[in-house]
């Protein structure tokens, strides 16, 4: 085994499940799993921000990161205005620059439009806007959906999954929370 195979796999012991971790200096002690579901956690996150920019391509859009992909998603969610801190708010983004910008950005791609509401700016998606999520829904539905089988198909299953990652959120944030104030 390699030094850097050594880094990157733990086991309890001989005969143990090997756990696949990218920080093994992290899966010691009490709650050493966490390590590698947050080693998952990555991958899926990086995985995940690959496929959504990519289905946009598809779609007919090339130049949108995964922020301003999900965004746009967001906006339309219900097909009612949003406010900037909601969107930040529903997609637990901190900084809302970054959402400020990903709006002025799908604005002038005419993706979005935002109507001011008194002191407050709502944003909904144009007509080619919700044109272009309808094409990502059907690339979405060609391209990952027809692969979801076995146990993933379960949808009591992956609800639970949400439920749980909801729940590890918290946990981060509150930590989060807890480090800021050291």
């Amino acid at each position: 085994m390699t030094n850097d195979a050594r880094h990157d796999e733990a086991s309890d012991g001989p005969g143990e499940r090997l756990r696949i971790l990218s920080s093994a200096h992290l899966a010691t002690g009490p709650h050493a799993e966490l390590s590698e579901l947050e080693f998952g956690l990555i991958i899926a996150h990086n995985a995940f921000s690959r496929w959504v920019v990519r289905c946009m391509a598809a779609a007919g859009v090339t130049d949108l990161a995964v922020t301003d992909v999900l965004v746009l998603h967001h906006v339309h969610h219900r097909e009612r205005g949003k406010k900037l801190a909601d969107i930040c708010f529903t997609l637990n983004y901190e900084d809302t620059h970054v959402i400020n910008y990903s709006l002025k950005k799908l604005a002038g791609l005419g993706l979005v439009r935002g109507e001011k509401l008194g002191k407050e700016v709502f944003y909904a998606t144009t007509a080619e806007g919700a044109a272009l999520i309808d094409r990502f829904r059907a690339v979405r539905g060609r391209c990952l959906l027809a692969s979801v089988e076995g146990e993933l198909a379960d949808g009591a299953s992956l609800s639970d999954v949400a439920r749980r990652l909801r729940m590890l959120s918290g946990l981060y944030d509150q930590a989060a929370r807890a480090a800021s104030s050291l």
